[in-house]
């Protein structure tokens, strides 16, 4: 019993569900948080994704709601995503499924009628983004004066999605006599500030250190000198490793979309892949995410919008095609991996300008990511011209960042060319060639092209 839910002195109809849900053990997040939720306080808990923490809140809610009663929400969870937001109302059709227990999920991206009509018969618990949120209390369509619970879940990207804002206005318009939770996979000054202006006197629970990445995922690096090489590596890794389920990030949609594309010529067919990201729409991106999480396609090229709240099981592989900017986005992505104890692999490619942002993830997860050498099978190709005027752009900005008397050498060497090419040519030497000139940076940088 000590090492089950029964512990818990949860109801039988939460003690079924769980068991159909196949789970015997609580993580170590539900361990320490469920008795604490259940006894009334503000929880603040860091856990990194995959670790249960939607489970060791919603129990505890479950078992103090318990049945349906009244018309207005008296649980609303937040959080950033709609994506989020559904797997969230997913949890609680599953693990509230022998209760009669009133739920909606409420997102942008479509219209409200539906979603109004939902709350309108009657609800107990509401799980929202911010903004259609506001949108629809506002409307006179929420009305929280019964409202007794209130959850904040991925606060630290809410923090970077911009949502302070929305959320200081619903945290004026809420009772103020409430139980509240926030979790966050990592917790910098923002969210700690969000935390004092959001809990009164909570209990901090922390099963892992910050921002670590789960010990069950393998990683990896590659050093490569542009994007068609990555693509060439994307190639050589599907064709020599046991890539089965797999999602591909990148820093943007058309990014993503150029992967996809280069994917469905040379690498997999058309009917195993699929891309999601802003541009996509609302029932595109949930068909692709039930298609990949049913196992009918195999990978999936995404944005950051899908690098959070995406519990799918049994991943093998998640590729960095680009290096996140939002740093913490690094322990997000590779969490889509090695979930559940399973043993995952995350492998990431980096050119000279994610050094820098590389170095920065190695310190907020506390080691070194291992480097590998390209396999000899990959084709390195030339970088283009303006590729690699971009990439030193982008290491004269990092340098300035760190050392603000730093002029720049792209700088300077932008300046020096018209005298150069205007020396040579009087001369009767041989005119100034751009192509040549961009090799020499790989090769000072450690990137070189194999020869």
């Amino acid at each position: 019993m000590e090492n089950s839910f029964e512990k818990f002195e949860l109801n039988r109809q939460l003690l079924n569900a769980v068991a159909d849900s196949g789970y015997t053990e609580p993580t170590p997040i539900q361990d320490k948080a469920i008795p604490l939720i259940m006894k009334g306080h503000d929880v603040l808990g860091i856990a990194q994704t995959g670790t249960g923490k939607t489970a060791a809140y919603l129990l505890p809610i479950l078992m103090k709601i318990k049945y349906a009663q009244g018309t207005m929400p008296r649980c609303i969870i937040f959080a950033p995503t709609r994506e989020l937001v559904m797997q969230i109302d997913s949890a609680i059709s599953e693990l509230a499924k022998y209760t009669d227990l009133r739920h909606t999920a409420i997102y942008g991206g479509l219209g409200p009628k539906t979603q109004i009509e939902t709350i309108q018969k009657g609800i107990d618990i509401i799980v929202a983004t911010p903004g259609r949120f506001m949108d629809l209390y506002l409307r006179e369509t929420i009305l929280v004066k019964d409202l007794k619970i209130m959850v904040l879940d991925e606060a630290d990207k809410m923090m970077d999605m911009g949502f302070m804002p929305q959320i200081r206005k619903i945290l004026e318009v809420i009772p103020r006599k409430r139980q509240n939770l926030l979790f966050s996979a990592t917790f910098p000054d923002k969210v700690e500030r969000l935390s004092e202006e959001f809990l009164e006197f909570p209990t901090r629970v922390e099963v892992t250190p910050q921002a670590t990445t789960a010990e069950t995922v393998k990683q990896r690096m590659f050093e490569v000198p542009n994007t068609q090489t990555k693509i060439n590596l994307l190639k050589y890794l599907f064709s020599t490793e046991e890539v089965q389920k797999t999602i591909i990030f990148t820093r943007s949609k058309e990014v993503a979309d150029h992967v996809y594309n280069s994917m469905v010529q040379r690498i997999v067919p058309f009917n195993k892949i699929r891309v999601i990201h802003a541009n996509k729409g609302q029932n595109t991106r949930i068909n692709s995410m039930e298609a990949f999480r049913e196992g009918d396609v195999s990978v999936l090229v995404a944005t950051d919008v899908a690098a959070r709240g995406i519990d799918i099981q049994q991943v093998s592989h998640v590729i960095n095609f680009d290096v996140p900017l939002i740093y913490e986005d690094y322990v997000h992505r590779i969490g889509r991996t090695g979930r559940a104890n399973n043993v995952g692999e995350a492998i990431t490619f980096l050119t000279i300008a994610e050094e820098y942002h590389i170095k920065k993830i190695e310190k907020i997860i506390r080691m070194e990511i291992p480097r590998e050498e390209i396999p000899a099978e990959v084709e390195i190709e030339k970088t283009p011209f303006d590729e690699q005027q971009n990439l030193l752009r982008e290491v004269d900005d990092q340098r300035k960042k760190e050392d603000p008397t730093f002029k720049g050498a792209f700088h300077e060497k932008k300046n020096k060319r018209p005298e150069v090419r205007k020396s040579k040519s009087s001369s009767g030497t041989k005119p100034f060639s751009p192509t040549k000139k961009t090799t020499k940076p790989d090769k000072k940088r450690g990137f070189s092209k194999r020869k």
